[in-house]
């Protein structure tokens, strides 16, 4: 009985250990498409194929950036309907959480704020 019981605490400790299968395979990606949805916690996509991707914001994120990387953005710069690209990964239990926001237009040229 000791021995089932050891066995069945081990397995249920070390399913805490395992790293789920997709984070451990994807590694970081980077997708473009219009803002559906901004949050302080979460921006939502939609990629050019029509599927809508969501992404996690970490507190005090400053990753916004222009397309060339030289001007930073509050992330309050960012609304629904802008064009944006979004450097991503996905390791942290799997859920994909946002790295880097550039701010562009349709054609793909810096976004400008005023």
């Amino acid at each position: 009985m000791k021995k089932l019981s050891f066995l069945v605490l081990s397995l249920f400790l070390g399913s805490f250990l395992v790293v789920p299968a997709n984070a451990a395979t994807v590694g970081s990606a980077n997708v473009s498409g219009i803002v559906n949805h901004v949050s302080d916690n979460s921006i939502k996509i939609t990629d050019g194929t029509g599927k809508q991707l969501s992404f996690l914001i970490v507190p005090k994120f400053d990753q916004v950036f222009s397309s060339d990387g030289k001007t930073t953005y509050q992330m309050h710069a960012i609304k629904a309907g802008q064009y944006v690209k979004v450097y991503y990964d996905q390791k942290f239990l799997g859920q994909r959480h946002a790295d880097r926001i550039l701010l562009l237009r349709q054609n793909n040229s810096i976004k400008r704020t005023e």
